[in-house]
């Protein structure tokens, strides 16, 4: 089948060929008629008339074996064109079809003229009211001379065959072989301008005509070609046979490549050699053959696992989807759907986008049946949004009255960069009394990289996309915006490597718990499958998560949504037995997650820090963050505490005290349903009392000060109430403090600054309840005791000047 999906969603680009651009250009045709006939017709072309009518028409002048004259044509179709040509003759018309070889539509005529007047007449009647659809009119010229009084006998349904078509583009040397420049040139030609659809069908004409044709250029252009279409089992065949005649010149690409169209085809054990194969080319490491008895890696590990393990999920088919491509769905409102589809619903929907012969995506928007999940009485969404090219990929906002949605980079007509290319861009809408404005792109699009698949976090702050713009780690990446209170954007971030892979990562989707996303990066189970990721304030985005089977397939699986309360949703696949070529299937979860107890708690063992022994009764508070406490435990025999049932994401403090041991304060926050451990190692008093050189201390942490400050830090202060503890365990103990500076100012200065650090000290321990006496004196020294080098004669570092920023603390008497 031909996949849409690709066509939209790989953010590869359009180009539109000139014929196209004519197709674009098409009137509607309107009610008010003009009596144009009613002239002298003999100064007016067909073209005028046809105009001055609201007519639309085109002139083909590529078709041969055609009859020159007026065909009023009813549809355009890539299939089914016999049967509704035979539909029409049933009715009386004069039908058939004409295949376009450079296009390879069918254009389904239920009426043929010579004279252009015979045309404008019935088109403009209705056929005397008889016929109630739009129609248009084909000018052929410079083909067969025009039929004179034709009748039905004259008309039929091949007049220009599937057989001429191939015969034409494969004919004969002299020597009778194919002529396969000339068909492979073609095939080439589409393949460069993204009509895949094309380019896939000659390429299986001259492949299956010769194999002299099996260059490595066009085996791999032959399976590229179904590969961006998603026919994964055309695309093994010529991946296999690429692999065996030139498995050394194949790129890691193509190494790539083939191993996905394995997985798209159920040959994962191969799957899983050629991904090591892969990876050696990636790292160009040696390549050796590669055999079933090497060691698994992780990737294999955890693809073994989502094929072992199948989730409870019920998945349906929608009755919406039509034989074209229905995809991306997103919540709107409390009880609707804003989904793309391609199907053909109008005559102006038969253009088609030639990278896989579909008619261009629209919006449209459907109800939801609460019981079945059915989307019903879908209809087109604003005219405002929706144009004649593509539109796809929309969130809106919390209250509904801002969306934006993906469309080709569209102005009056289709903008593209230097080398031709139309690339997708992010717009946006605004509701204003019940109706949608005319959409205005987003500051952060170019012309030269694609934006798209916009999500709207739920609280509508941040916007995440995705883009191949320049810092893109892969083929396309899910960046984030921040949405700013007065409508503008932040620069673009890039989720990083934990969620982008080197390929594709596209359809975001976030509520309150998680990220959804799909990709061909991260280990699947073939094509695009759907992942996971939660995330948390502080720790950001955790591990991704495949979401498995049935979600998941070995084709592709994307555009997921999901309500967490209700656990249903919707996502869009290309698996087999759908009805189109991607399809919207309706899931939900048979198993609801059970919501866990509140297990919000804080737990640790208490152990002296020296001999790693457990600490029993010892005291442990719960403070809040105003230190008011709220709980309180005394340890066990083996040390440990718990504090339970506590509010999730919340700071609290864990204070510890035990007889002659130092007070230990920890701060700690809570996280969602799940246990924090503590360790708290208390440390003795008398730890404190050190002898250096002969001389009896207190040993803090040193206890520094701001340069050119005199103040007590924080930090110092905790150093000074551990000193003040020990002096209240002595009672006898009398100290000296001696302060220090850096080598910088002044030498007097600094003299003075260091003697106010000393003083400042001593203040705040008698601050503390002990008595002033116990303190002999306090003294700065300034720079006369430095520690390091650095008086001011060498170079030094503000870490060295610091070091030198001190007090200490001389015991006296005991």
């Amino acid at each position: 089948m031909k996949k849409l999906l690709t066509a939209f969603i790989f953010f590869l680009s359009l180009s539109l060929s000139a014929q196209e651009k004519e197709n674009s250009a098409m009137l509607q045709p309107g009610t008010n008629l003009s009596p144009i006939l009613e002239q002298e017709t003999n100064e007016i072309s067909f073209a005028q008339a046809a105009e001055a009518n609201t007519i639309a028409h085109r002139t083909f002048t590529n078709l041969t074996d055609i009859y020159n004259g007026y065909y009023i044509i009813a549809g355009v179709f890539n299939k089914n064109q016999e049967k509704a040509a035979k539909k029409y003759k049933k009715k009386g018309y004069n039908s058939g079809y004409i295949l376009n070889p450079e296009n390879r539509l069918n254009y389904l005529y239920i009426d043929y003229q010579s004279d252009w007047k015979e045309s404008i007449t019935k088109v403009t009647s209705k056929f005397n009211g008889k016929f109630k659809d739009e129609v248009w009119i084909m000018e052929v010229e410079n083909s067969k001379p025009a039929m004179q009084n034709p009748t039905k006998e004259d008309f039929i349904t091949n007049n220009s065959s599937e057989k001429s078509i191939s015969e034409n583009l494969t004919s004969k040397n002299i020597d009778g072989t194919p002529n396969k420049s000339k068909l492979i040139q073609r095939a080439d030609y589409y393949f460069n301008k993204m009509w895949y659809a094309e380019a896939a069908d000659l390429y299986e004409i001259a492949l299956k005509k010769n194999e002299k044709n099996y260059s490595y250029d066009v085996l791999q252009k032959a399976g590229d070609s179904h590969y961006f279409n998603t026919d994964m089992e055309k695309a093994y065949h010529w991946y296999n046979i690429l692999y065996e005649k030139y498995e050394k010149e194949m790129s890691a690409d193509n190494i790539f490549k083939y191993a996905h169209s394995l997985k798209g085809t159920g040959k994962y054990a191969r799957s899983k050699r050629l991904m090591r194969l892969y990876n050696r080319k990636l790292k160009r490491e040696d390549l050796s053959p590669i055999n079933n008895t090497e060691k698994a890696t992780p990737n294999e590990i955890v693809l073994d696992n989502i094929l072992g393990t199948s989730k409870k999920f019920e998945v349906k088919n929608l009755s919406v989807n039509s034989e074209y491509s229905e995809f991306s769905p997103m919540f709107h409102d409390d009880n609707r759907v804003v989904y793309a589809s391609a199907k053909d619903s109008s005559f102006f929907n038969t253009r088609r986008y030639k990278w896989n012969d579909q008619p261009y995506l629209d919006l449209y928007v459907a109800k939801i049946n609460e019981e079945s999940q059915e989307l019903k009485d879908a209809i087109k969404f604003s005219k405002k949004v929706n144009t004649k090219y593509h539109e796809a990929a929309v969130t809106f906002a919390p209250d509904n009255r801002t969306m934006y949605f993906t469309r080709n980079n569209y102005g009056k007509k289709l903008k593209r960069d230097k080398k031709g290319v139309n690339h997708l861009k992010i717009y946006q809408s605004k509701k204003v009394d019940g109706e949608w404005t005319e959409a205005t792109e987003l500051p952060f699009n170019s012309d030269n990289y694609s934006t798209g698949h916009p999500a709207l976090s739920p609280d509508g702050k941040e916007l995440y996309f995705v883009s191949d713009m320049p810092g893109s780690i892969g083929e396309t990446d899910i960046f984030m915006v921040d949405v700013r209170e007065d409508g503008s954007f932040s620069e673009p971030r890039n989720l990083g490597p934990e969620i982008n892979t080197e390929r594709r990562e596209m359809f975001p989707f976030i509520n309150d718990k998680k990220l959804y996303f799909s990709s061909d990066g991260h280990t699947g189970l073939g094509g695009l499958d759907v992942y996971e990721v939660s995330f948390e304030e502080e720790e950001g985005f955790l591990d991704v998560v495949n979401l498995g089977q049935p979600i998941n397939s070995n084709k592709d699986d994307f555009s997921y949504i999901i309500d967490e309360e209700t656990q249903k949703g919707y996502f869009a696949s290309n698996r087999d037995g759908g009805k189109g070529d991607d399809d919207i299937y309706a899931f939900k979860n048979l198993v609801l997650e059970e919501v866990p107890a509140n297990v919000n708690a804080i737990a640790g063992v208490v152990t002296e820090l020296i001999t790693g022994d457990f600490m029993p009764k010892a005291l442990v508070e719960l403070l809040d963050e105003n230190n008011i406490k709220l709980k309180e435990v005394i340890t066990g025999d083996d040390g440990s505490f718990i504090f339970e049932d506590l509010e999730a994401t919340t700071k609290y403090v864990i204070k510890t005290t035990k007889g002659t041991y130092f007070d230990d304060l920890q701060e700690v926050t809570t996280k969602e349903n799940d246990t924090i451990s503590v360790d708290v190692s208390l440390r003795k008093l008398k730890e404190m009392i050190a002898v250096e050189d002969g001389i009896k201390k207190l040993k803090t942490e040193m206890i520094h000060f701001d340069f050119d400050r005199s103040y007590i830090r924080e930090d110092a202060a905790v150093e000074l109430d551990k000193l003040v503890e020990v002096m209240t365990e002595y009672p006898n103990m009398v100290i000296k403090i001696e302060s220090h500076t850096d080598s910088r100012g002044k030498r007097a200065y600094n003299k003075y600054l260091s003697d106010k650090r000393a003083k400042s000290s001593r203040d705040y321990i008698i601050s503390k309840g002990i008595a002033a006496e116990r303190i002999e004196s306090a003294i700065g020294y300034g720079e006369e005791r430095l520690m390091n080098e650095c008086d001011g004669t060498v170079r030094c570092t503000e870490q060295k000047h610091y070091l030198n920023r001190r007090s200490e603390f001389i015991i006296v008497k005991m």
